[in-house]
């Protein structure tokens, strides 16, 4: 009798180490690598169920029985997690309350996005709230503490590639963009800016302009000098760019009336400098800003090529102005005949 309750003894502790194995340290396989994003105020079923929709975990119910026994279904670290096949409940479980897997997200800012689309692209990409972070680029106190003398921090918010976590904090994101502002506007730079007996912020202002006239390199610097020349003259700078960052639902192509609109950005009704960057340049057309290509250039007008020509006078920037019309028209007479 003894030994009869002997091996159902046994054979019952078998069985529960067999089940307390597949529970916590059985093997989660799967092909290649799997990645997750734990957000802020998601709960730990919600984030099971990306689990079991990523094919992570093998068996929802014994993940979540883990949970319990080992009691990690009330805190998790969020961010951006990396998982490998093999792991078990276990290694999962204490991998998301303590992020051991967690990775950077690499997000890549274009040139010369305003700061309000900047933060549209972060809140997609690396998913912080797009308000808050406007919120810190508007205040001129912070900027204060970044050693910006400016009233915002449109023009200083580098475009760049940057390694961060996921959700991360808006004001650390912002650190991060002026770090590397920073590294590009260094010590030289703003002796050479001082030299011309320019501002940073007058630079940055003509560098965000030159940023949204070109994207070739070869041209920013003739551009930059251009604007530079039409300063020296009393001229307007005349700049459609400025024009666009007024507009609600631009950028398009531009009316008659809409170089009417009454602004300190338009550039077609007020002399100088608009009153500060009309978006975030990058360091190619920051070094332009700051390194013209000396010429007598006055003016400039697509070429239709994807580049401009350039001309001293007005009557040669008529005649350039003629000649993208008529290559405009030939192009749209060609596509009505396709």
């Amino acid at each position: 009798m003894k030994r009869n309750i002997s091996i159902s003894i046994g054979v019952l502790l078998v069985a529960l180490t067999l089940m307390v194995h597949q529970i916590l340290w059985a093997p989660n396989s799967f092909e290649g690598d799997r990645f997750i994003t734990v957000s802020k105020g998601e709960s730990f079923t919600h984030v099971v169920a990306l689990m079991e929709n990523s094919g992570i975990i093998r068996n929802r119910f014994l993940f979540e029985l883990a949970g319990r026994i080992l009691r990690l279904t009330t805190r998790m670290q969020i961010g951006a997690y990396h998982f490998k096949s093999g792991m078990s409940n276990k290694e999962i479980l204490e991998d998301l309350r303590y992020g051991k897997t967690i990775e950077m997200v690499t997000v890549t800012i274009p040139e010369g996005l305003t700061s309000a689309r900047q933060s549209r692209v972060l809140a997609t990409t690396l998913g912080i709230d797009p308000e808050r972070y406007m919120a810190f680029v508007n205040d001129t106190n912070f900027a204060r503490t970044l050693n910006i003398s400016a009233p915002s921090l449109e023009g200083y918010l580098m475009p760049e590639s940057y390694r961060l976590y996921w959700q991360a904090d808006e004001i650390d994101v912002i650190k991060a963009q002026i770090r590397e502002f920073w590294n590009v506007f260094d010590d030289t730079l703003r002796a050479e800016a001082e030299l011309m007996g320019r501002s940073i912020h007058e630079i940055l202002t003509l560098a965000s302009i030159v940023e949204k006239e070109t994207s070739i390199d070869s041209e920013r610097a003739i551009i930059a000098s251009v604007y530079y020349n039409r300063l020296q003259k009393r001229m307007r700078l005349e700049a459609d760019p400025t024009i666009q960052y007024l507009l609600e639902d631009g950028p398009r192509r531009l009316h008659y009336t809409d170089l009417k609109r009454e602004s300190d950005y338009n550039t077609y009704l007020h002399y100088g400098l608009p009153p500060g960057p009309i978006g975030n340049p990058g360091k190619a057309s920051i070094l332009a800003a700051i390194h013209p290509r000396r010429n007598k250039y006055l003016f400039f007008v697509a070429n239709g090529s994807g580049g401009h020509t350039f001309s001293r006078t007005f009557e040669e920037h008529r005649k350039a102005v003629r000649q993208l019309r008529k290559l405009r028209a030939e192009k749209e007479a060609l596509a009505e005949e396709g």
